[in-house]
């Protein structure tokens, strides 16, 4: 009940070898492409409040470590660590600073099979539903579209193994691209955004999410409809476009010209995430367009996160969200709705204390993260007996670790990048009519605002904002 792999694994091959043997690992993340090593190091997780936790570190039963030594110690000192080791939960949840985790042995379950309807309902009881759903449906998520008031409802749990069906997840996302494609659709966003066409964003943006839920967003059922059952080792992930064959590449393909996007990501304890998800709300209420850009990427993704062994502090049950959206190759030039996306981070991280995930994000999202983790005092400890020479350590990893000063970078243009929260209108873009002003429901925030439009009446937004 057990599997043994090295780092360099991919969680496809985990999932092909584990499924010969009939065995599953019960929560990963959804694409496939990722390295055993890699999702360990930055906490990779499914969508569950059940069992053990949601990460993939929450089921590992031993793991190998290689740390650096002295000459006398040839250099490196090989650590192997069982349950029960003293130092295991925090070389589960490294970041990448301990050493080299070379292999790794995960618990595994009989494979089973589930059942999966997506079910579109309107989002006006979101923030209710959210703290709730996830313990009334094992695999339950939500994918949700602000400006359009829509919802994905993920309704997921297990069936018994004779139940019929053979669905299989080969999410659109995530399939091969046509180049050409990729390329039309990256030209065509940088002409709305350049024109700051915000019906241009939103018209795309509806037809996109009209095909995705025309097409079961990539999932088969040999035509059956819902719900779709199928065997947990085929629709838990995907990653197609890993197979990509002549003229067809994954969306994000540096090599062509193809999508380019940022992620900010974080979770949010359910007892809080309701106050969040309405201040959304009522950003989309001020501006209806705004985050039409978030559609053209499929939403805000949102997944429940729980885990009985965080070394730096057992987190809440929390919710995840996934906010994707445009990125410029030019990071002085501004987003569309610039300052609609720089308040929803800072109401998630400094309103509603979330925390970032540890593989996204933009320097504004460590800021003060470390001391959300009560456990930190302890896991530097064993950073430093791991590696006391500091070779798996950078200026980066030591200002997310508050071990040094330099997370804020404040000069022209930072906060349009995330380097800073903007305190001077000279870190938006003032010649391109970007200024630096307090948030509309967080007044704490501040961001950068195009003045050309913001067209809002005060009075107006004061309303909305005490009304709902």
């Amino acid at each position: 009940m057990m599997i043994t792999v090295e780092s360099g694994v991919t969680l496809r091959q985990l999932i092909s070898e584990a499924g010969k043997a009939g065995l599953v690992l019960p929560y990963t993340p959804y694409w496939w492409g990722l390295t055993i090593g890699g999702l360990i190091g930055t906490g990779a997780h499914g969508s569950s409040l059940w069992g053990l936790g949601s990460s993939v570190h929450d089921y590992i039963v031993q793991l190998r470590i290689v740390t650096p030594a002295d000459a006398a110690n040839n250099y490196a000192k090989v650590r192997i660590l069982e349950n029960g080791s003293p130092d295991l939960n925090a070389v589960r949840v490294s970041l990448g600073v301990l050493g080299v985790v070379s292999q790794v042995t995960l618990k595994l379950e009989r494979v089973f099979k589930r059942s999966i309807t997506f079910s579109e309902r309107d989002d006006s009881n979101l923030g209710e539903d959210a703290a709730t759903f996830g313990r009334q449906h094992e695999f339950a998520d939500f994918t949700w579209y602000p400006s359009q008031h829509k919802v994905i409802y993920r309704i997921d749990d297990r069936v018994s193994i004779d139940t019929p069906g053979n669905a299989l997840n080969d999410f659109l996302g995530f399939r091969p691209t046509d180049q050409y494609l990729l390329a039309s659709l990256r030209t065509l966003e940088e002409i709305l955004e350049s024109t700051n066409n915000a019906d241009g964003k939103c018209l795309d943006a509806t037809k996109t999410t009209g095909i995705l839920k025309s097409l079961s967003y990539g999932w088969t059922n040999n035509g059956t409809g819902y719900p779709m059952v199928g065997f947990h080792d085929r629709v838990q992930a995907s990653g197609t476009c890993l197979d990509s064959h002549e003229g067809a590449t994954c969306p994000w393909d540096h090599r062509v010209k193809g999508l380019f996007f940022h992620q900010t990501t974080f979770t949010i304890s359910l007892s809080k995430v309701k106050g969040f998800i309405e201040d959304v709300q009522r950003l989309v209420a001020l501006e209806p367009k705004a985050l039409c850009v978030l559609d053209l990427y499929n939403g805000i993704l949102m997944r429940y996160v729980t885990t009985s062994n965080a070394y730096l502090g057992k987190q809440e049950d929390s919710l995840d969200f996934d906010i994707t959206y445009y990125r410029s190759k030019d990071p002085m030039s501004p987003r569309l709705f610039e300052d609609f996306l720089e308040e929803i981070e800072q109401l998630a991280f400094f309103k509603y204390g979330a925390l970032p995930h540890w593989g996204k994000n933009r320097n504004v999202a460590f800021i003060g993260a470390i001391n959300k983790y009560k456990n930190v005092d302890k896991f530097l400890q064993v950073k430093q007996s791991y590696d006391h020479f500091g070779l798996f350590s950078s200026e980066w990893t030591d200002q997310v670790l508050g071990l040094k000063d330099g997370l804020s970078i404040v000069k022209e243009g930072c906060a349009l990048e995330g380097l800073c929260i903007c305190s001077k209108d000279i870190h938006c873009a003032p010649n391109k009519g970007y200024f630096c002003r307090p948030g509309r429901i967080y007044k704490d925030a501040r961001v950068c605002t195009n003045s050309s439009l913001s067209t809002i009446d005060i009075q107006t937004r004061k309303t909305i904002s005490t009304s709902m």
